[in-house]
């Protein structure tokens, strides 16, 4: 049996069941999974391995690249400078970055880039990965193209260029890089083990990404003119990249953040706590309810899928992801299945960091079993 570590309720005992049948049966190589009901820890585990030798255990202060997880702590650095009265979510991009204007983008609103609604969803070719690294040249690219498509009228998701594009707003209102803001003004407050990107200190306790089997997906019958081959391929990705030192250091919003379960739970909880989390007050009512305001709710261009966008992140469409439930919760997950839940409904939490990716363009079927098991421990 795979040693699996930490703490669970016995209500949650179905729970920590999957998760150790996953770890077991090799479904999982390791894993950190954490249930936050209004601060309570009801479940908090970690346990498998960092390595495909299966020779480092994954312990508490493990911690991988959480793919596009890390858009939805890009999103509060957002929504925090919201509710400073430093941004209007209603109000042009180029009212704080005027050089977003260029090529008719000028009444492109900034509730349009935190839903993946602007048509600005990746870079124009030529494009290649380390042309990301550089990130205020990238945002200055991005800045200058003409969008792909009608902004407002539909979701392409915004597969690496919202990084980029929310990172220089807060770099913009702030005068912080984005890596900076997340590190001294959410991290840091709340004491939570996350990160754009990963220190060099972090080396040695990174369990590095284990890529997934290839997607059925073919990106030519998509054409070369649409949204999602030109997102695709601007610039195109591999998952070993998430392994390189060079990927490691850059200011990537969009996908390079770093933590495990625990830490993403400590965040991401600040909007199912009502905006506070242990004194610390992050977000007040009247900016949580902006997660509400839908604006997208269809096809998404980009991944194809049925989506529902609320202003910086998902809310849920059963047709998608049937093992979420209707209600007030917004989510987003990683490539490879991680996910994060924000059901404020109960006050709760659900985070899901894990090594080993599966294939699919959000959540898993180990993700599912999980958040479908918590659901049905509360009931």
């Amino acid at each position: 049996m795979t040693d699996l570590n930490g703490t669970s309720a016995p209500r949650f005992d179905a729970v920590r069941a999957a998760l150790q049948r996953n770890l077991d049966s090799g479904e999982e190589l390791g894993a950190s999974l954490v249930v936050d009901i209004d601060g309570d820890h009801v479940l908090d585990l970690w346990g498998g391995f960092r390595d495909t030798a299966r020779t480092v255990p994954w312990d508490e202060h493990t911690i991988t690249n959480v793919w596009s997880t890390t858009k939805t702590v890009t999103s509060l650095a957002a929504l925090m400078l919201v509710d400073r009265g430093d941004l209007d979510v209603y109000a042009p991009v180029a009212r704080y970055w005027p050089e977003f204007a260029a090529n008719g983008k000028q009444d492109i609103e900034v509730r349009h880039l935190l839903s993946h609604t602007s048509g600005v969803s990746g870079l124009d070719q030529p494009a290649v990965i380390e042309d990301l690294y550089d990130t205020r040249r990238a945002a200055a690219r991005l800045a200058a193209q003409a969008p792909w498509w009608q902004p407002g009228t539909a979701s392409g998701y915004h597969l690496l260029s919202y990084g980029h594009l929310v990172g220089e707003l807060v770099h913009r209102v702030s005068g912080k890089s984005l890596k900076r803001f997340v590190a001294e003004d959410i991290a840091g407050p709340l004491g939570a083990d996350f990160r754009i990107g990963a220190d060099g200190q972090d080396t040695n306790r990174i369990a590095d990404v284990v890529p997934p089997p290839p997607m059925p997906f073919d990106l030519e019958a998509a054409g070369q003119d649409s949204p999602a081959y030109k997102t695709l391929t601007g610039p195109a990705l591999t998952a070993e990249t998430a392994n390189t030192a060079a990927w490691r250091a850059a200011d990537l919003g969009a996908a390079n953040g770093h933590g495990n379960a625990r830490s993403v739970a400590r965040i991401l909880s600040v909007p199912a706590r009502g905006g506070e989390v242990d004194g610390i007050r992050l977000l007040g009512q009247k900016t949580i309810d902006l997660i509400f305001d839908v604006q997208a709710d269809g096809t998404d261009l980009v991944n194809g899928l049925p989506l529902r966008w609320g202003i910086g992140y998902a809310l849920p469409r059963r047709d998608t992801l049937p093992w979420i439930p209707d209600g007030r919760i917004c989510f987003w997950g990683g490539w490879g299945g991680s996910m994060i839940i924000m059901d404020l409904d109960r006050r709760m939490t659900i985070s899901y960091m894990m090594n080993k990716m599966a294939p699919g363009i959000l959540g898993s079927e180990r993700s599912a079993a999980y958040v479908a098991a918590v659901y049905d421990c509360l009931r």
